[in-house]
């Protein structure tokens, strides 16, 4: 016999759960023919941001604070969950004309 607490126990964690990972959120920035779009981009404390690189060359997502140097092999993708809020300028360094800010918010 199952105790009466279970199944509202279970629910009520289920629905914790999904309201944890409802929050988080995915943003993707695309590289292609040596430009970041789009150049400017909001997030969230805790967001993913994924950088698309579409190009036949490598590119990094340099923040210029030093926060992040995500390596973009190319025709592949690189992904930075994100910690702290801000305005973050970034480029690539192998193409310093790659340039874009991402605004981090708490």
């Amino acid at each position: 016999m199952t105790p009466r607490w279970i199944l509202p126990a279970l629910t009520a964690l289920a629905f914790v759960a999904q309201s944890i990972s409802a929050h988080a959120a995915t943003i993707q920035i695309t590289m292609e023919n040596l430009a970041v779009l789009p150049p400017e981009a909001s997030a969230k404390i805790g967001d993913t941001v994924e950088w698309i690189n579409k190009d036949i060359v490598a590119h990094t997502a340099t923040a210029r604070n030093g926060d992040w140097d995500v390596m973009l092999p190319p025709n592949k993708t690189g992904t930075l969950v994100l910690k702290k809020a801000g305005t973050v300028d970034y480029y690539c360094r192998f193409h310093p004309n790659m340039k874009a800010v991402l605004k981090i918010e708490p």
